[in-house]
């Protein structure tokens, strides 16, 4: 059985007191495009393996490849986005590897041509002191076209990697979906916060891909994966200036698909190049595996340089040369950055910082701007999306839209609330009605019997029985410690099973008592 081999780190804290971190992303993205880049085959997620290819995507002699025009569009509209400059005309080249899932032996791609090149991402992180927020910027080198590989399943052995396996199985349907890699510059300063920022930036770019309509972006089905390079440079010595010290042998953690496991992966990748270069060492220039169960990285082989795959102009494909014209009315269709809009939302839906941040790390902005247009309120939306169902998800490993509630559904159920028919303690029940499939929430509630007593009667009836069972407790009221009615209260919605009305329990309690 292969296991991972165990390496020394070093704590976080000190590592940052000896190094500087200095980090470069790539994150590659399908495009959700109806078909691949250079065929007419279907880009379906889940299809029956090797279902969805064809004589081009497989490399056959003699096919020939065509440009998908609607991948270069999402292209450049990625790159406006990005602030990039947009290529007046380019070419696509073959990058020359051997790989089972490669079936052509090279991968059709973009090398000293990119579409788009120079531009910026602005990054949102939680502020070092206070609620606020800091900007950091992430400077764009570039963002280039490509296909996708195919995917190889090993099987047996302990890790699912080659090593180990018993055998392996290649499905080509993903061999010539479309690629986006967006590559930033090198990220320096971010110091000990580099971690936090990698997730950032990860998060933010995936909210601007996803307002875009270009990728579903699902990370976890790996249409967004991001290559995680790190690297140490020692410390500058006093009085010089840290940009002047060269930059380390870099690692490249590939195909990372989670937001927590960019920062994890990052983290550990620090901590171990310090072990490696506090014993003597020298950091190995190579790619490395995530390990999500054990939170570590592990050596994959040494990393190629760009002579190393032998590049060269495909000869099978035109330039790409977008229009002035062209490229204006794609940058028309540009939506409202996500930063923007967020703001613009809080301000509407009347959030602190500290709220709109936790409303942004459950994944909630178009969960509750969805449920407020259905008729809820900004604070009920909030209330529901991330405390009740962010409490569900993170107990249970999921996302909160994968409890097949919908916004519609927590719209409903806080008008339930609203109009007096349930209290909060009711409506969670409701919920957990509508997550266990037993219906919309006025439907649970008909079904279990779910109804604030609203019979003054019968709630003076139970108010009655509760201060004659606790006569000394309703002393401690009349005597003015009002504070004492709650446990009356809570002996009225006890004896009531839930149903009373707490605030009109507590008017006729005191009222009863002076």
């Amino acid at each position: 059985m292969a296991t991972a081999v165990t390496e020394d780190v070093v704590d976080y804290d000190e590592a940052l007191e000896r190094y500087d971190p200095v980090m470069g992303l790539e994150v590659h993205v399908e495009l959700n495009t109806a078909t691949k880049m250079f065929c007419g085959c279907a880009t379906e997620f889940g299809a029956e393996p090797n279902s969805q290819v064809c004589p081009v995507c497989l490399g056959l002699p003699g096919a020939l490849p065509v440009v998908n025009a609607k991948a270069v569009e999402s292209a450049i509209r990625i790159g406006l986005a990005l602030s990039c400059q947009i290529a007046p005309w380019c070419r696509f080249a073959r990058k020359n590897y051997f790989y089972p899932d490669m079936p052509k032996n090279f991968q059709t791609s973009q090398y000293d041509e990119p579409i788009a090149f120079e531009g910026h991402l602005d990054v949102e992180v939680p502020a070092a002191i206070g609620d606020g927020t800091e900007i950091f910027r992430v400077e764009i080198e570039r963002a280039h076209m490509e296909e996708d590989t195919g995917k190889s399943l090993h099987v047996g052995g302990a890790t699912g990697r080659i090593h180990g396996a018993e055998y392996s199985l290649v499905d080509y349907n993903r061999a010539g979906i479309p690629l986006i890699e967006i590559v930033t510059k090198p990220l320096t300063g971010a110091g000990k916060r580099a971690p936090e920022v990698a997730k950032a930036y990860v998060a933010a770019l995936r909210d601007l891909l996803r307002a875009l309509g270009v990728s579903d972006v699902k990370m976890e089905q790996g249409s967004l994966r991001c290559d995680a390079n790190v690297s140490l440079r020692p410390r500058a010595a006093a009085g010089s200036e840290q940009e002047t010290v060269p930059l380390g042998t870099r690692t490249e953690t590939k195909n990372v698909n989670s937001l927590r496991s960019v920062e994890r992966a990052v983290r550990y990748e620090i901590s171990r190049q310090a072990a490696v270069l506090d014993r003597g060492d020298r950091v190995t220039q190579e790619t490395r595996h995530w390990h999500e169960d054990t939170g570590v990285t592990t050596s994959g082989r040494e990393k190629s340089d760009a002579e190393d795959y032998r590049y060269f102009p495909e000869p099978d494909l035109v330039p790409v040369a977008p229009t002035p014209e062209t490229v204006e009315r794609l940058r028309a269709t540009l939506p409202e950055p996500p930063s923007q809009r967020r703001r613009r939302l809080q301000q509407d839906w009347g959030y602190s910082d500290l709220e709109m941040r936790d409303v942004m790390n459950a994944g909630a902005v178009e969960l509750i701007e969805e449920t407020v247009a259905a008729g809820a309120t900004p604070a009920a939306a909030r209330k529901w999306w991330t405390g009740e169902l962010a409490r569900r998800a993170n107990a249970e490993g999921r996302a909160v839209e994968d409890f097949g509630v919908t916004p519609a559904h927590i719209a409903e159920l806080d008008g339930l609330v609203r109009s007096g028919r349930l209290n909060d303690s009711m409506a969670r029940q409701v919920l957990d009605g509508v997550v266990a499939g037993e219906g919309g929430p006025t439907e649970v509630a008909d079904a279990r019997g779910l109804e604030l007593v609203q019979d003054d009667g019968a709630l003076e009836a139970a108010v009655d029985k509760v201060i004659a069972a606790n006569a000394d407790v309703a002393q401690k009221v009349r005597d003015g410690k009002v504070q004492a009615a709650g446990a009356l209260i809570g002996q009225v919605m006890k004896e009531l099973r839930g149903q009373a009305d707490a605030g009109r329990a507590r008017e006729l309690i005191l009222a009863k008592l002076g």
